[in-house]
């Protein structure tokens, strides 16, 4: 099932979250060294932007990256609209939320072809609902890893299971990642904010391993890690 809802559900709650956001929380501190809300903000809806893009294109028969490295500076970007007013950054990323579920709700073939992860238009939508709770949490607007849906944590362990060392098993309840000797344990929950990195892994047992690099794309800068765990 493809959780076009489920997203957009994300995105009601996280512009909720932001009604009150004020220019000068904009401007303060992340857990992301060196980024602001606002760089935060900026990155969330640029990437709205890149991926209401590639739909709309696939839509039309036209194949495009999700971030063309020759026409897209995608870091001068977010440098560029940081430093937004906290009701510009509110409208430019509700811009982009309706563009992306405007473009989804158009699909009729999520296994159409696109320049993008594993080739198919529903990638998309995973990729958004993991930018957007992820990084509500970066923001740090009264979003935390226990709002996270339950479907969500298991999608987020389903991906990032591949930043687990080899040996290495996780498991929650009777769902289990790897196949390795030593194992982790936990609340399913515990677990996605651990392997995202907005956790400590505290509620988890068994000896947590250091885990391997965040998957990415191909020419797709990710935000840096957190500075400290979030709650």
């Amino acid at each position: 099932m493809i959780p076009t809802a489920a997203v957009a559900e994300a995105h009601r709650r996280l512009h909720r979250a932001l009604d009150g956001l004020t220019d000068e929380q904009v401007r303060a501190p992340s857990p992301l060294p060196g980024w602001t809300r606002g760089h935060v903000l900026a990155h969330v809806t640029d990437a709205g932007r890149a991926l209401a893009d590639l739909v709309e294109n696939a839509l039309l028969g036209v194949l495009i990256p999700l971030y063309d490295p020759r026409t897209h500076d995608r870091d001068g970007i977010i440098e560029a609209t940081a430093g937004r007013t906290a009701d510009e950054h509110r409208r430019a990323l509700l811009r982009h939320s309706v563009r992306l579920e405007d473009a989804w709700a158009r699909v009729r073939d999520w296994d159409q072809h696109v320049d993008y992860r594993d080739g198919k238009l529903s990638s998309t939508v995973f990729a958004r609902w993991r930018e957007v709770w992820i990084h509500a949490v970066d923001l740090d607007v009264g979003i935390g890893v226990a709002d996270w849906p339950e479907g969500f944590c298991v999608h987020a362990v389903d991906f990032l299971a591949g930043r687990l060392p080899g040996g290495v098993t996780v498991r929650a309840g009777d769902r289990r990642w790897g196949s390795g000797s030593t194992e982790v344990t936990g609340p399913v929950r515990e677990l996605a904010a651990w392997l995202s990195g907005r956790a400590d892994g505290g509620g988890l047992t068994g000896d947590l391993p250091p885990l391997g690099p965040w998957p990415g794309v191909s020419g797709a800068r990710r935000p840096p890690p957190p500075a400290r765990r979030a709650p």
